[in-house]
Formats: C-alpha cells, structure tokens, sequence
C-alpha cells in the first residue's frame, strides 16, 4: 500500500480527531458508542473491533464496557499505529491486541468472538453479504454483531446529491440501504435482528460540525491542518448536510445475533 492509497494519513487522522475527540475517526464519541452497545453485556467477552481506527473505541470496550479481550483491526498501518501506541500508553498491551489485515476473509477460526462490533468502518467493505456471513462464522453461539454504518435509504443508483457527496468524500464508500443490511443478516443467520435510523440525531450533529468549520474555529483549524484540507471538508460538510436532509444519507445502528 502506497502513501497515495491510504485514506487515513496523520493529517486525516488528526484532523478527524480534533472534529470527533482524541481517539475517534467518526462521530459521537463513548455515547454513541454506548448506544450501540445498549443492553448487551461484555464482561469477560471476547470481542473483535472492526475497522479499529487509531484505537479510542477498541481500547473503551475493554476499559469501560468490560471485555476481557478485545482484538482490533484495520487495513491501514497509520490507523493501526496510532491505535497501538494509545493500547501500549493505557497499560492495556495484555487485553487489548491491534492487527493490521489484508480486506479479505476474516483471519480468526469460527466461534471464535461473543461479539463483532464494528463503528462507522464497514461502509469500507462493498459486500455487505461477506461481510455478514463471516461476522456469522467467528461469532460463538449466542454472540452478538452490533454496529453502526452509513447507510443510504434505498436500493438502486443514487441521486444526484448524494453523487456528489460520495466522491467529495474520496474515502471508497460503498453504501447499502437498509433493506440489503437485514436481507444479508437474514441470509448468513442472525437473529433477532434490529436496525434503527440514526439520521435524526446525525442530521443536528452535521450541522454543528458544519458551523464549527465555517465559524470562528476557521482560522486555527487552517493553521493546524491547512485552507486545502479545510476547504475540501466544508465543501464534503455541505453536501453532506444536504443529503442528511433528504434522508437518503441514513446512518443506522445495525444489531443481530447468533442463536445458541
């Protein structure tokens, strides 16, 4: 991997982080993490992270929700890095492992996890349908799949705005509706499956993040990250926040489990 294919550089990661908290590569922070996480227990689980980032999230789901062994992975070796040195800085080397993978198969043995948890990653990974059954396959019986994506709200080519916003946001999204989300999850197995829109809450969250890049912040945010950078992000905000709008930009919390 060449530096001109990664998606998430130092800039980007520090960039996101100085919009999202120190650790975060996509918004909401421990809440929306927690949310995703509502009413399932992770004391003394194993739990894979998927799409681990620069590490905040994996690292919470040992030190605040109580797994007693999380695995985080990613195909980026910055994320990875950055994810390493923030489980190597909080002591938590024993519980808390990152790897670096290829985009393929999964690398683990079946019934291998309690729970496959994935936060705002899995948009990355065009077959949603893999994505499901291998989710499946290393879950141990009775384990959960929790997760939230970006979604867009309907089958078939998208509009004209959210085109745009897609190829401004340059980052290989490959968005499913919800409706492919449940038929995949139905196809490899799960159960009691739950997917809820998270357009309301993101659709205010935008705006705010919008006017924190447009308002007095501008300057130093220029400073520290530069006016292309900055630039190139208002332009994504804005078509962003259009599309939020509409509704067919539709971030979800996706949830199914593996019957025992």
């Amino acid at each position: 991997m060449s530096e001109s294919d990664l998606h998430y550089d130092r800039a980007a990661i520090a960039f996101l982080e100085a919009l999202w908290g120190e650790g975060y590569l996509s918004p909401g922070g421990p809440e929306e993490v927690a949310r995703v996480l509502e009413g399932l227990d992770l004391s003394g689980k194993r739990v894979l992270d998927i799409g681990c980032g620069s590490g905040a999230i994996t690292l919470s789901l040992h030190r605040d929700h109580g797994a007693a062994e999380v695995v985080g992975i990613d195909v980026e070796p910055e994320v990875c890095a950055a994810a390493r040195a923030r489980i190597d800085g909080a002591g938590a080397g024993e519980a808390v492992t990152i790897r670096q993978v290829a985009p393929r198969p999964l690398p683990f043995p079946e019934a291998s996890f309690d729970l496959v948890f994935s936060k705002d990653s899995i948009v990355h990974i065009p077959d949603k349908e893999a994505l499901a059954a291998e989710a499946f396959r290393v879950l141990r019986p009775g384990g959960w799949f929790a997760a939230s994506d970006w979604l867009i709200s309907h089958d078939g080519a998208p509009s004209e705005a959210m085109t745009t916003y897609i190829a401004l946001e340059d980052l290989d999204f490959a968005m499913a509706s919800p409706r492919r989300y449940r038929a995949a999850l139905e196809a490899a197995g799960f159960e009691r499956i739950e997917l809820r829109n998270r357009n309301p809450w993101y659709r205010g969250v935008a705006r705010d993040e919008l006017a924190r890049l447009t308002g007095p912040e501008r300057p130093e945010l220029e400073r520290r990250y530069g006016r292309d950078l900055i630039a190139a992000n208002i332009r994504t905000w804005t078509a962003m926040t259009g599309v939020l709008d509409s509704g067919e930009h539709c971030p979800h919390h996706i949830r199914g489990q593996r019957s025992g």
